[in-house]
């Protein structure tokens, strides 16, 4: 009974419930199976003898026709779709850019009229036109449909559903054509101010349209990056738009009405494609990890002590996803819509954080992929009124739907009364809709699936979940997950083979040799200092922080006070920055490894900043470390802002590493150089007012410095009599001010070196309290001790002479 049920009975009713719907995917998926059955019927007729002594080919047959016929699964339309979408790719290659479709040689008539009798009409040419640009392999019959997700008001639904269909080859016509092209034309709402989705065709329910319309549009390929189809739904991407630097490349849907708000102000609306456009300022992948991590970092202000970097299996696509999760305060509703908003950030008010711009968790999750869903949960501050909430941010959902604002469908609960309640801001309908919106293109299938998040951390924390990863040229993730099961590296220009292999053989270059492509090696240099009992755990195992200090051999020490401009703003007059200078450990290899570990607030800004480029080996095997609080940090947090105090900084750091490297360079080997400083700085410009040293004695190269006050007052001479001209008294008042200015600095080099005697004195009058005050504690113990000695021996010496008078009585007493 169980095969004619499958093979035939529910096949026939499905069959006759396609010819009454309008939409094209159910009779692909009917027509389908109907030729796939006919061929198995006629194969067992041919091979019927054979097939006989096959004993499990019925079993193999029934599991095989329930797979192509059950819903779940629509096998019968995913072999069509295989099979067609591989037939019109090589068609494409072996004729024309853009062949038609392989159902019909002959054009469907336009609706209403007969083919041939009656000439497109404009409309119909303009989609003519568009569907030529078309990969043949992309459905042309797809109907979007915008939902509303925010209106509360009910008065403006819709009772018909527009529909808009490409005059497509074998393209199935609506029961009503004669109108359709009608109602097209009428029925074009706009998308403003309102959260919208667009739900493909089958999506929820095939049968029943949605309503609540504002826009429709064609399935453009290129707007279309990935569909989230609903379960048993197979869909396609566009392998151009799954590449980052390429995915801002579309078009959204004609710009609508701006209406005027905020009390009849207008106001900027912000397009999809700024998050592409914003994202692209991380260059450099790893430096988007380095941002969420510094968000979990922050929560160690609210008790957080670990943040889990991993790779997730998107069940509902077959792909890799990225989890990044803390276990902090987590985020109520109100720091929910604030994170994923552009521009708010509460942390540019504390003083040991890092982030300013409220910009990092937007940029960082689209530089890494294009969809992001967050689970967060909060406490609340008394620690009764606990919430949690889903946020998703979708690139692919704002691209496929063409809308034209950032709109981020979110759900909110609270806790009451041991049980979590949703938190409705406008009606039930639309919090429905966006639990349908979240489901449909998140990587989870039901809103239990979307709560059972929630149960893996605990009671509070931020679960991160990126999805829709990015891809290279090759079509491979940007991301390599497989080349060590405890780390996440990069493909492409950053990964060098020969790097990797000169990082075995020298181990405390490692960290220069693999931060590139590693992030493992990356993040455990990422910061100078980490927070007690605080973990960073990268797939499943430790990062060991390691400061780059330990790789270094005959270190020297070298404290700098930033040189401010006039027009500089300073907040801390007082700032200075301790350099941290020497040879790497395998500088004796003559390993290229040179560069400076800048640092910002304990967050690495820039690794290895390599500043002097000089010709030949010279300043090779030198790095250094410094905390640099006095810049600040550029949007993207791998440079500095290029100011005034950074070039100046940048211009001492040459000069100490070009120092230090003429001094010490004959210890690892290389042959002695001969540097010429001028008063400890060297031949580099440096800004006149930041030049503190007289000009360079006769013998030694001049500084371009000096180059410049030379050629702007003409050299000195003397007159027929001896006297010093105009020239020479304009040369020696220059030089009297350069000497002020010498004296000046020698001031107050001066000063600071009394500072530190006066400092050294204090600490030596300390220790000499400190010294005195234990001798004399030492000799009231020793006498203490002395007298108690004497007093033992005192009683020793009477107990030894009563002993003896015990001895001598007893002695007589034995005579008598």
């Amino acid at each position: 009974m169980t095969k004619p049920v499958v093979m035939l009975v529910y096949p026939l009713y499905a069959s006759v419930v396609a010819m009454e719907t309008a939409t094209k995917v159910d009779d692909e998926q009917w027509l389908s199976y109907w030729i796939i059955y006919s061929f198995l019927t006629l194969t067992e007729l041919i091979l019927q003898s054979l097939l006989e002594w096959i004993p499990i080919w019925y079993s193999v047959k029934l599991v095989f026709v329930a797979w192509l016929v059950l819903p779940q699964f629509h096998g019968a339309a995913f072999i069509y779709n295989r099979l067609n979408i591989s037939r019109n790719t090589v068609s494409s290659l072996n004729t024309s850019p853009s062949p038609p479709s392989p159902r019909s040689s002959t054009p469907f008539p336009p609706p209403g009229g007969t083919r041939g009798s009656l000439s497109l009409t404009q409309e119909q040419k303009k989609i003519k036109e568009k569907r030529k640009t078309i990969p043949p392999y992309f459905p042309r019959d797809d109907t979007v449909t915008l939902i509303d997700l925010c209106s509360t008001d009910d008065s403006d639904v819709e009772e018909h559903v527009a529909e808009r269909r490409y005059n497509s080859v074998g393209a199935k016509r609506g029961r009503d054509t004669s109108s359709a092209w009608d109602r097209e034309n009428v029925k074009r709402g706009t998308v403003e101010n309102e959260l919208a989705v667009v739900l493909p065709p089958g999506g929820f329910d095939q049968s029943v349209p949605p309503v609540n319309l504002t826009h429709t549009f064609p399935a453009d390929p290129c707007n279309a990056f990935s569909h989230m189809p609903a379960a048993g739904v197979s869909s396609g991407r566009v392998g151009s738009c799954k590449q980052f630097w390429k995915a801002g490349d579309y078009e959204g849907a004609p710009g609508g009405n701006w209406d005027l708000s905020s009390g009849g102000f207008d106001h900027v609306r912000v397009h999809p494609k700024f998050l592409h456009s914003n994202a692209t300022s991380h260059k450099w992948a790893l430096g988007a990890f380095a941002e969420l991590l510094d968000n979990a970092l922050d929560e160690v202000a609210t008790g957080a002590t670990y943040v889990n970097v991993d790779m997730l299996e998107n069940k509902k696509e077959g792909n890799r996803m990225l989890l990044i999760e803390d276990n902090g305060g987590g985020m109520d509703p109100e720091k929910m819509r604030q994170c994923m908003s552009l521009g708010y950030s509460a942390k540019s008010k504390l003083a040991n954080t890092i982030g300013q711009y409220g910009n990092g968790f937007k940029t960082s999750t689209m530089r890494l992929g294009a969809d992001v869903i967050v689970f967060s949960r909060c406490p609340g501050k008394d620690g009764k009124s606990a919430t949690q909430s889903i946020g998703l941010l979708s690139y692919t959902f704002l691209r496929s739907t063409g809308k034209e604002d950032i709109v981020v469908p979110m759900l909110d609960y609270e806790k009451r009364d041991l049980e979590w309640s949703k938190i409705v801001r406008s009606s039930l309908s639309d919090w429905d809709k966006n639990v349908k919106t979240i489901i449909q293109w998140s990587p989870f299938s039901s809103e239990e699936d979307l709560l059972r998040q929630f149960g893996l951390m605990k009671n509070c924390g931020t679960r991160i979940i990126i999805y829709n990863l990015w891809e290279d040229d090759h079509g491979l993730l940007e991301l390599d997950f497989d080349a060590d099961p405890h780390d996440i590296q990069l493909r492409g220009v950053n990964r060098d083979e020969k790097n990797i292999k000169m990082a075995a053989q020298f181990p405390n270059s490692r960290h220069f040799l693999t931060f590139k492509h590693s992030l493992r090696s990356y993040v455990s240099i990422l910061y100078l200092r980490i927070p007690p009992a605080f973990r960073i755990i990268l797939r499943g195992k430790d990062v060991e922080h390691h400061n780059v200090v330990n790789d270094m051999m005959q270190t020297e020490q070298i404290t700098y006070r930033p040189q401010y401009g006039a027009d500089t703003y300073v907040k801390d007059s007082n700032m200075s920055a301790v350099v941290v200078l020497g040879f790497v450990k395998d500088a004796k290899h003559h390993v290229d490894v040179q560069g400076f570990n800048v640092y910002h607030k304990n967050r690495l800004i820039k690794p290895f900043w390599r500043i002097w480029n000089a010709a030949g080996s010279d300043g090779r095997g030198v790095i250094g470390v410094l905390e640099a609080n006095f810049v600040e940090p550029a949007h993207d947090k791998q440079g500095f802002e290029r100011t005034t105090v950074l070039s100046r900084l940048e211009t001492r750091l040459v000069q100490m590493q070009k120092i230090y490297w003429s001094t010490n360079c004959h210890k690892i080997g290389y042959a002695p150089r001969r540097y010429k400083p001028v008063n400890g700085y060297s031949h580099r410009d440096t800004s006149p007012e930041n030049d503190p040293e007289g000009s360079a004695p006769p013998g030694i190269k001049t500084r371009a410095s000096d180059k410049f006050y030379s050629s702007s007052y003409p050299s000195h001479h003397k007159g027929d009599n001896g006297v010093p001209g105009k020239d020479s008294t304009l040369y020696l008042q220059e030089e009297l001010r350069r000497e002020k200015e010498r004296s000046k600095a020698l001031e107050d080099e001066v000063n600071i070196a009394r500072e530190k005697i006066e400092e050294m004195s204090k600490e030596q009058e300390n220790l000499i309290e400190i010294f005195t005050e234990e001798r004399d504690r030492r000799d009231g113990e020793e006498e203490n001790l002395r007298k108690k000695l004497e007093e033992t021996s005192n009683t020793i010496e009477e107990l030894l002479n009563k002993i003896r008078k015990l001895e001598d009585s007893k002695g007589s007493s034995w005579r008598r």
